[in-house]
C-alpha cells in the first residue's frame, strides 16, 4: 500500500516530541526525514554521525514503537545524508510502496494490530528474580485462570521495571492458550480514544468495542489522572467486566491509592484484586538481566562486564538493556572485546546524571502529594494535615539527604532543632507499624 513518509515521520515526530525537551528534540530530530522503506526496514536520514549514534543508542526501540503505531516495522537503519545528496521533497517521499517479504518471520517482530500485543513479551523471556518474583507469579495464577483468581490484577513500579513486559506476557499466554479475545491499550490511548468517540457521536460504538473482549490489559492507567469522563467510562467498563468474569489487568507507576487526582470509586475497584509491586532490582536479578538479553542476541559478554555494568546502573531494566546495546554494537564495530574503560565511557554517557534535589524541590513535591500549599510548610501552624508532611520532609531530609538537625529546622521556617530530631524520631518510629505511612514514603521517594 502506499504510504506518504513525510507524514509517517511527522506523525512519529509528534509522539517523539511529548517525551524531550524542546532543546533536545531540535538538536537531534529537527534534520532526520525518512529515506525509504524496503523489507520492513525503514531507513532513516540524519546529518552527521553524532546523531546517528545519539538516536541508536537512546531512542532506538521509542522510534520503532512510534512508528508501529503506523505501520508495520522490523527495524531502523540510520543513514547519514548531506543536504547536497538528496533532496527532501515531498514529491520523493509523496507514494512509496511498503512491501515486508513474505520470508521474514513477521510475527517475530511486528504488534498484532487486533489486540496491540508485542509478541515478544512472553513469560519465557522475562527474567525472574527476587524483586519481581511475586509479581511474575500473580501474572502467571491470572495467566491460567483469567477472570477468576486476582480480578483485577494491578501491577505498579517505577518506569524500566519490566510492567509492561509482565502484563503483556499475560496476554500473550492467553492468546496463545484459549479463545478469549484480549486487548492491551494504554490508558492514554483509551481517553483519546473515548473523547474521539464522543465528539463523533459514536459513544456506544465504542463502549460495544471494550466490552466485546474477554481480557483488557490497561498500561500507565496513571495518566487518567484528572481525566474525569474518561476514568468515568473506565469505571462502567470495569463494572461490565467484573461483572462477567472477565479478567482486568493494569500498570501503573505508583499504587493506585496514591494517583492524584483519581476517583475513590476507581482507586477502591483497583485494589479490590490483587496489587502487586516490582521494586527496583537487586544486583544479582541485574546480573543476570544482561545475561539473558546477551544471550537472546546470541552474544557472549565477559562476566567481569556483565559485573561491571549491573554494579553501574541501578534499577532501570531499559538502561541496562540501552547499556548492553551500546556495548555490542561497539564490540561488534571493533572486531574486539572492550576494555573496562571504555565500557566506562559508554555508561558514562548512557547513565542520565543524577539531579541534585534542594530542599525546596523536596518541600514541593511532598506539598503537592499530601495536595497543600507550599507556603504552609514553613508556616507555625500546627494543623494535622500540615504537621505530617512537615515531619516527613524532615525526616527524608534527614536520612535521604544526611542533613543536619539545625539546618534542616533553619530551612523550614527557623524552627529549634529539638523539634526536629522529635520530628524524625516520631516517623521513624510510626514506620515500625504503619503500612500505609510506609507505602506513602515508598512513593515520595520515588517522585524525588
Amino acid at each position: 500500500m502506499p504510504i506518504d513518509l513525510k507524514k509517517l515521520w511527522d506523525s512519529a515526530l509528534v509522539e517523539v516530541e511529548l517525551t524531550v525537551s524542546k532543546a533536545n528534540f531540535s538538536m537531534w530530530f529537527k534534520e532526520t526525514y525518512i529515506l525509504k522503506i524496503e523489507d520492513g526496514v525503514v531507513y532513516l536520514s540524519v546529518p552527521n554521525i553524532f546523531v546517528k549514534d545519539w538516536l541508536l543508542n537512546k531512542f532506538h526501540k521509542f522510534l520503532i514503537k512510534c512508528l508501529r503505531n503506523t505501520i508495520e516495522v522490523r527495524n531502523i537503519e540510520y543513514i547519514i545524508t548531506k543536504n547536497s545528496d538528496t533532496k527532501h521533497t515531498k514529491e520523493q517521499t509523496k507514494a512509496v510502496y511498503f512491501n515486508p517479504t513474505s520470508e521474514l518471520p513477521l510475527a517475530d517482530y511486528y504488534i498484532n494490530k487486533d489486540d496491540n500485543l508485542n509478541p515478544r513479551y512472553t513469560f519465557e523471556s522475562f527474567v525472574i528474580g527476587p524483586f519481581n518474583e511475586l509479581a511474575h507469579t500473580a501474572a502467571v495464577v491470572v495467566s491460567k485462570k483469567p477472570g477468576i483468581s486476582y480480578n483485577p490484577l494491578f501491577v505498579y513500579g517505577d518506569t524500566g521495571r519490566g510492567k509492561t513486559h509482565l502484563i503483556q506476557a499475560v496476554g500473550n499466554y492467553i492468546k496463545t492458550n484459549s479463545t478469549k479475545k484480549v486487548y492491551y491499550i494504554t490508558s492514554e490511548k483509551f481517553a483519546i480514544d473515548y473523547i474521539n468517540a464522543v465528539q463523533q457521536e459514536r459513544a456506544n460504538t465504542f463502549k460495544e468495542k471494550y466490552r466485546a473482549y474477554d481480557v483488557i490489559i490497561m498500561d500507565d492507567v496513571q495518566f487518567l489522572s484528572g481525566k474525569e469522563k474518561s476514568q468515568e467510562e473506565l469505571f462502567h467498563l470495569f463494572n461490565s467486566f467484573y461483572d462477567d468474569n472477565k479478567q482486568i489487568i493494569f500498570s501503573s507507576d505508583k499504587h493506585p491509592n496514591f494517583i492524584q487526582n483519581l476517583e475513590n470509586r476507581l482507586k477502591s475497584r483497583f485494589s479490590a484484586g490483587m496489587v502487586v509491586d516490582i521494586p527496583h532490582p537487586d544486583i544479582e536479578s541485574r546480573v543476570a538481566i544482561l545475561q539473558q538479553k546477551a544471550q537472546q542476541q546470541n552474544f557472549t559478554v565477559p562476566n567481569e562486564v556483565v559485573d561491571f555494568i549491573a554494579s553501574s546502573v541501578d534499577g532501570n531494566i531499559r538502561e541496562l538493556e540501552g547499556i548492553l546495546n551500546a556495548v555490542i554494537m561497539q564490540t561488534k564495530h571493533r572486531g574486539r572485546d572492550l576494555s573496562i574503560n571504555e565500557i566506562k565511557n559508554i555508561t558514562k554517557n548512557s547513565i542520565k546524571p543524577e539531579r541534585k534535589v534542594s530542599s525546596k524541590d523536596i518541600v514541593k513535591t511532598i506539598a503537592d502529594f499530601y495536595n497543600i500549599k507550599e507556603s504552609m510548610i514553613y508556616e507555625k501552624s500546627r494543623r494535622k494535615e500540615v504537621v505530617k508532611p512537615r515531619q516527613v520532609i524532615m525526616y527524608i531530609l534527614r536520612e535521604e539527604f544526611d542533613e543536619s538537625y539545625p539546618s534542616i529546622g533553619q530551612k523550614l521556617g527557623g524552627r529549634d532543632h529539638t523539634t526536629v530530631i522529635h520530628s524524625c524520631e516520631k516517623i521513624k518510629n510510626e514506620l515500625k507499624t504503619d503500612h500505609f505511612l510506609m507505602e506513602e514514603l515508598k512513593q515520595i521517594k520515588s517522585m524525588i
